[in-house]
């Protein structure tokens, strides 16, 4: 659980010395209209969401994580500071769709991997722990990115070449640190008609609601454009960004923690209502100071959701489905960010920031309803070890 925590960390902060000055660099520097950021996150968050189905599977036919593991945050590794020679919004998007070609080999089999390593009564710790390092490598990122800009006066490309030193480092704690011992159950490759068998309605029923919710859940980078938007300067967009991150990760791991003892809906239900709260507040603002405050509360909607989504897809199937079940919880999820993307970035084209903001509160709202409804048939969900 440790070395998958620091491999988090480390490449976090080699992505995130990127990923807030990166819709400024399209929309400023190459010229990119705001629909075309969406398109550029939602196509590589769908290209990622394909091939987290497919390598979940895999990991759990072949009773392998690790190699994919490696693999995936390699090839993002490598590709990620590329952005610094990117002259168009082609080039970018080419860049990104490779980056998340990593990130879907190495999702699913990663989660499958750490949940196989605690007790089903810590899972929603343990998940919350790892999106804590992760949420703290996001903090240490922005920082670097700010120093660079603010202290060493660096080109805006030349700090993406910056991102490289994290990237190579979470690579070989990889290779070196993670270990995978397989359990019983894993200890043969899946063949035949074991490979075939379907995930329980349960598991479909569980996150049905998610994906509801993520049509409302477009790229965060939209919320970046909302802060440069309301007057915060380009050079502070990075710090922006840290306590974003300071948030998610200081609330991740009693979020999940809170989840092994209350239950995972209760709180994914509280999560999406907050977001509603914030994108509203999006929608509204009118101040400088209004997207510092949206910012951080935005940060608690994370502590609340992700470890206690990916607790509740472990709970609800056997420890052999583990790899498919969160390759196709993240897949669905995913796949979801190209439409919700696109959309967001017309409405706001088409119409304004505060309509397109707006729009995702109504979806969350749904969503947090429809996972309400759904609450009473926890009771009766055999929680799988």
């Amino acid at each position: 659980m440790l070395a998958l925590a620091a491999v988090s960390f480390l490449t976090d902060a080699s992505s995130e010395i990127i990923a807030p000055l990166l819709p400024l660099f399209l929309v400023g520097t190459l010229g990119a209209s705001v629909q075309m950021v969406g398109v550029i996150e939602g196509a590589a968050e769908a290209v990622a969401a394909l091939l987290k189905v497919a390598s979940g599977w895999w990991s759990d036919r072949v009773s392998r994580r690790k190699p994919l593991i490696v693999l995936g945050y390699g090839l993002a590794s490598l590709v990620r500071p590329m952005v610094a020679i990117a002259q168009t919004g082609a080039h970018v998007l080419a860049i990104r769709l490779t980056d998340r070609v990593g990130k879907g080999l190495r999702g699913a089999p990663r989660d499958a991997l750490l949940a196989a390593s605690v007790p089903v009564e810590q899972r929603g710790r343990a998940f919350g722990f790892h999106r804590a390092a992760d949420h703290a490598g996001a903090v240490v990122g922005p920082l670097i990115a700010l120093a660079c800009l603010q202290w060493l006066a660096m080109p805006m490309r030349h700090v993406f070449w910056v991102a490289a030193v994290p990237g190579a480092l979470a690579v070989l704690v990889a290779l070196v640190a993670v270990k995978e011992e397989r359990p019983a159950d894993l200890a043969a490759p899946i063949r035949g008609r074991e490979a075939r068998v379907a995930l329980p309605t349960r598991f479909w029923a569980g996150i049905a609601p998610v994906m509801l919710f993520t049509l409302g859940n477009s790229t965060d980078a939209f919320l970046l454009l909302r802060a440069s938007q309301l007057g915060v300067p380009t050079a502070l967009i990075p710090l922006v960004w840290v306590a974003l991150h300071v948030v998610k990760s200081a609330s991740s791991a009693p979020g999940g923690a809170l989840s092994d003892r209350i239950g995972r809906r209760p709180l994914i239900v509280a999560g999406w209502l907050l977001y509603a709260a914030v994108y509203a507040g999006f929608a509204l603002a009118e101040a400088q100071w209004h997207a510092w405050a949206l910012f951080a509360a935005y940060g608690a909607v994370f502590g609340l959701t992700e470890g206690s989504e990916k607790a509740l897809v472990a709970d609800l199937v056997a420890p052999a489905q583990r790899g498919t079940a969160f390759g196709w919880y993240h897949g669905l999820v995913g796949a979801a960010a190209l439409p919700a993307s696109v959309l967001f970035g017309y409405v706001w084209d088409r119409y304004s920031a505060g309509t397109a903001f707006a729009m995702g509160a109504g979806l969350a709202v749904g969503a947090a309803i429809w996972m309400a409804l759904s609450a009473n048939q926890q009771q009766r969900e055999p929680v799988a070890l």
